[in-house]
C-alpha cells in the first residue's frame, strides 16, 4: 500500500499544550518522520481544562457536556486546530498534500469498567476548519467491546522497533501525566498497561506548591528524601497487582497523598512512586526486557531516570538516543493510528487493551 501524509495530535493528562507531528505511513511501517510543532496552552487554558477534568468525573453518558465541559470542548478543538496550522505554516508545507489528521481528544474521564471513555474535542468541526479528513474517537470501540481503551499507542511501539531493528524482548514505556509500558516480546507478542502515575502528580504539586508547571530536571525531588512508610503503602494499592489488561485514570491519585510532607520530600516520594510503579510492571512480564526506552516529559528529567535505572537494573535509554521522537512520540502515534482506522487495521489487541480480539477503532469527519 501507498504511504499517507498523516498529521497526529496529543494532548495529555499533563494538560501543557498539543503536540502536533507529520510522518509518512501505509500503516505498517513509517517511511518518512516529518517536522512537528507545539501549541501550549495559556494559564486560563489550563485552569479550564483543569475544571474539565472535574466537571468530568461525573459524567454518566459521553454524550454529555455538564459545567465547564462544552466551554473546554470549544478551546480544545480551537487549539487543536492551531498546532496543525503552525506546522503547516513553520514548514511550508502543502495543506492539500495532507490526507489526513488523527486527533485524540482531550481525556476528561476513562473508566472502562463502567463501560466509558470521554475525550473532548469537535473532530468534525475540525475537518471542516482544516478542510481535511480527520479520524477521532479513538478509544470508544475497544471500551464498547469490552477491552480498556488503553493505552492505544503499542501496535506504533512494534512498528517503531520493527523498523529500527531493534533486539526483542523490548520494553519501550510512555512517561506522560499517566505512566504506561509496552512490552514487546522475542515472539513479536505485545503486552502493554498504564503502569501507574507519571509526571501527573509531580507537575500538580509543583504548581501547587512553587508555581512551576513541572520539576525541571527532576531537582527539587533529587534534594529530598521519599517517605518510605508512604510509598509502602501506596504500593498496597490493588491496582498494582491486577493483572493487565488494565488502564487508569489521571484522578486515581492525587498530590495531595503526601500533603504533609516538606516541598523536597513531597516530590521525592511522588517521584519515588512513579518509579517504583513502573519497576512493579515487570511482575507481569513473561520475559525480562533487555532494554528499556523512554519516551514522553519524565524522559527529561534526570532524576526519575536515574531512579528508575536503579530500580530496574538494566539499559535504559532516551528515546532521542535511538533516533526517535521523545516529546512527539504520542502525536506520532495517533497519525499511524489514523491511517490505520481509515485502512481498517486492528488498533487494540488482546494484549494491549484486553479486547476480545484485534480491533479497529476511530470515527473519521470528511470536511464536507
Amino acid at each position: 500500500m501507498a504511504a499517507m501524509r498523516a498529521v497526529g495530535l496529543m494532548s495529555g493528562t499533563s494538560l501543557d499544550g498539543v503536540d502536533a507531528a507529520l510522518i509518512e505511513t501505509d500503516g505498517e511501517t513509517i517511511s518518512v518522520f516529518g517536522p512537528t510543532a507545539y501549541r501550549p496552552y495559556t494559564d486560563a487554558e489550563r485552569a479550564l481544562l483543569t475544571q474539565a477534568l472535574v466537571d468530568g468525573a461525573g459524567l454518566s453518558r459521553r454524550e454529555d457536556r455538564p459545567g465547564v465541559l462544552a466551554e473546554a470542548e470549544e478551546v480544545v478543538a480551537r487549539a487543536h486546530a492551531e498546532a496543525v496550522e503552525a506546522l503547516i505554516a513553520e514548514n511550508g508545507l502543502d495543506r492539500a498534500g495532507l490526507d489526513v489528521v488523527g486527533f485524540h481528544g482531550q481525556t476528561v474521564l476513562h473508566r472502562p469498567a463502567h463501560g466509558l471513555t470521554v475525550q473532548i474535542g469537535d473532530g468534525p468541526g475540525l475537518a471542516r476548519r482544516l478542510g481535511l479528513p480527520v479520524v477521532y474517537d479513538f478509544r470508544a470501540a475497544d471500551v464498547a467491546a469490552g477491552g480498556q481503551g488503553a493505552p492505544l499507542v503499542p501496535v506504533f511501539h512494534r512498528a517503531l522497533a520493527r523498523s529500527s531493528g531493534m533486539a526483542l524482548p523490548l520494553a519501550i514505556l510512555n512517561i506522560g501525566g499517566v505512566a504506561n509500558v509496552t512490552f514487546i516480546f522475542s515472539n513479536g507478542e505485545m503486552l502493554a498497561f498504564d503502569t501507574g502515575p507519571g509526571n501527573a502528580l509531580i507537575d500538580d504539586l509543583m504548581r501547587e506548591r512553587l508555581g512551576a508547571e513541572f520539576d525541571d530536571d527532576g531537582r527539587v525531588a533529587a534534594s529530598g528524601a521519599p517517605e518510605e512508610p508512604l510509598l509502602d503503602w501506596l504500593m498496597a494499592h490493588p491496582y498494582f497487582a491486577s493483572k493487565p489488561p488494565k488502564s487508569l485514570d489521571r484522578n486515581w491519585f492525587s498530590h495531595r497523598i503526601a500533603g504533609h510532607l516538606a516541598t523536597p520530600d513531597a516530590a521525592a516520594t511522588l517521584m519515588a512512586f512513579s518509579a517504583r510503579a513502573i519497576a512493579a510492571s515487570l511482575d507481569h512480564a513473561s520475559e525480562k526486557p533487555a532494554r528499556w526506552i523512554v519516551a514522553g516529559g519524565g524522559a527529561r528529567n534526570g532524576a526519575l531516570l536515574e531512579t528508575l535505572r536503579r530500580h530496574l537494573q538494566t539499559h535504559l535509554t532516551d528515546a532521542e538516543a535511538v533516533g526517535w521522537s521523545s516529546g512527539y512520540l504520542e502525536a506520532q502515534a495517533f497519525a499511524f493510528l489514523a491511517v490505520r482506522s481509515l485502512r481498517g487495521l486492528p488498533l487494540t489487541f488482546p494484549g494491549t487493551t484486553g479486547a476480545p480480539a484485534p480491533l479497529t477503532g476511530g470515527l473519521l469527519a470528511t470536511p464536507e
